[in-house]
């Protein structure tokens, strides 16, 4: 009887400490996420660029209106965008964004910083609005 207990005991923890662990799958809301980042630096990166065509590809029809009617002239840009939260609400995605950025104009140095909501529609994801403290108003 003992020998079976201990050989029952070998077979239980050897088939435990083999199983193989098990590989995470990545959500629908995790991939939102992931392009919802990658869409506001995609726009970022054209502003700074002044490539007004890129914009235009990455937004609906009002998120364009809302980033080229806030921009203002500016020899050059150093814009950091640090995303901070999500909230995915059926086809609509809210970035919170915290953001700061120095402006050159006319030889002056501009320093600004606030916090963005990004507001995010269609598939692919789109930027269709920005509340709050647009980044892409400044200088003023």
């Amino acid at each position: 009887m003992k020998k079976l207990i201990v050989l029952t005991l070998i077979v239980l923890i050897s088939l435990i400490s083999c199983g193989k662990s098990e590989v995470k799958q990545v959500t629908d809301d995790s991939k939102t996420a992931t392009e919802s980042f990658a869409l506001i630096g995609a726009i970022k990166d054209a502003y700074v660029k002044k490539d007004m065509k890129d914009i235009e590809g990455r937004t609906t029809r009002d998120g364009y209106r809302t980033i080229i009617g806030a921009m203002k002239n500016f020899e050059s840009v150093e814009l950091t965008l640090n995303p901070s939260f999500v909230e995915i609400d059926g086809d609509t995605v809210n970035v919170n964004v915290s953001w700061k950025g120095i402006w050159k104009k006319d030889g002056k140095a501009i320093d600004e910083r606030g916090i963005a909501v990004f507001v995010l529609k269609e598939k692919p994801l789109k930027v269709h609005n920005i509340l709050r403290a647009n980044p892409f108003r400044y200088p003023e």
